[in-house]
């Protein structure tokens, strides 16, 4: 024992990525963080599996995986497409409350929920009530994104509240308040400050330096959502004399992406995955992308000129609202989903070729470790446990 607990504490940590990827990044490398300092981590993944996520070192469960039925999130489906039944949800409750007995957490981690993943009620609230229902009770986390998705149906942010005060003992953060804050795009936080605590941004490690060099790296995130973007890059690249670099995302129709690679122009290299993606951003004049979190934190850690894309189908907002941030920081230019069209690309690559390089900023990207020495205070001020 050290400090009133275990010296090496179990952490089951709950993730389900639906339509791109960055739910997945951010939680594998919180997972690596934990592993590192010295916690017993089980990653348990609801999504389809990606290429090098969730890394060496972290143990996973991978539940049978559910993907978005379409865009806007209100469907599941399984690998075929299919929506999934009552049968499938039960066989995925049951797995994961067995895994959680077995594991015998100290602390349990639920990624998103209940701010997001609401879709996911049938496994995770029989788990919260079980949790709640033990004694001694590990330690509850809803491990949050800085800027939410805004919620316009009535009651939906009351829902959440009520979630937190009854099931989690901490929401972390995983942002710069300095950047953004949670209570402005979740108005009723306040009613729950007491538990809110920030790690910084969840960016990964500094990237090596790659000697491979493109003028424009134009990356889709997931994939799912990016066929827009990777048509949008074809054609313009066709009238460019530029070195390009596409990277379509794992989740890329595969008609799509056989598509894409036969469209391409002499000038661009298409690749549907690239695991030194932050490696290959030092190497660019300019980074084309969406504005999911974890692209964010890549291009803030490479400093590179950025031209974000928000995806913003569904009524998403979140993407939106980290775009407008950074580019209020001068820290990256804006085209909106609607206006991307290959003219509408080109015209924006060149505003942003125009503009002054990013200046360098104050933002705390260092998340993860953050995460982990926050997970190990909160430890200490709760009674041992054997192990």
């Amino acid at each position: 024992m050290a400090g009133g607990f275990v010296m090496q504490p179990r952490v089951f940590f709950y993730v389900q990525h639906l339509l791109g990827i960055g739910h997945l990044a951010r939680a594998s490398r919180i997972a690596a963080a934990l592993v590192e300092d010295g916690f017993d981590v089980l990653l348990v993944i609801g999504g389809t599996p990606v290429a090098g996520f969730p890394g060496s070192g972290v143990k996973t469960l991978k539940l049978p995986p559910i993907t978005a039925g379409d865009h806007g999130f209100s469907g599941l489906a399984d690998l075929q497409g299919q929506p999934v039944d009552d049968t499938f949800k039960k066989q995925r409750q049951q797995i994961l409350l067995q895994a959680f007995e077995d594991f015998r957490p100290d602390i349990v981690i639920v990624e998103a929920f209940p701010f997001g993943r609401r879709q996911m009620r049938f496994e995770l609230l029989p788990l919260l009530e079980t949790i709640a229902n033990r004694t001694p009770k590990p330690l509850v986390v809803t491990s949050a994104r800085d800027i939410l998705q805004e919620r316009t149906k009535v009651g939906r942010n009351e829902e959440t509240v009520d979630l937190i005060k009854r099931y989690f003992d901490l929401v972390m953060v995983h942002g710069d308040p300095a950047f953004a804050t949670i209570e402005q795009t979740f108005p009723l936080a306040r009613t729950f400050e007491a538990k809110v605590a920030y790690t910084g941004l969840v960016a990964a490690p500094p990237p090596q330096l790659t000697g491979e060099r493109f003028d424009i790296l134009v990356s889709a995130g997931g994939g799912a959502a990016g066929s827009a973007l990777a048509a949008s890059t074809i054609a313009a690249a066709k009238n460019s004399d530029l070195k390009w670099c596409l990277i379509t995302g794992p989740n890329l129709p595969e008609p799509e992406f056989r598509a894409a690679v036969a469209g391409a122009p002499k000038g661009l290299s298409v690749f549907r995955f690239r695991e030194d993606f932050a490696s290959l951003l030092t190497g660019v004049r300019l980074s084309v992308s969406q504005a999911g979190y974890n692209t964010v934190c890549d291009v803030l850690r490479a400093g590179c000129r950025s031209l974000l894309v928000p995806f913003s189908a569904g009524g998403e907002t979140e993407q939106t609202a980290r775009a407008e941030r950074l580019e209020a920081l001068g820290l990256a230019t804006i085209l909106t989903e609607d206006a991307l069209t290959p003219t509408g690309l080109s015209t924006a690559i060149e505003r942003a070729f125009a503009a002054p390089n990013p200046g360098r900023h104050a933002l705390d990207l260092d998340g993860a470790r953050k995460s982990a020495q926050l997970l190990r205070r909160k430890l200490e001020l709760r009674p041992s446990r054997s192990a």
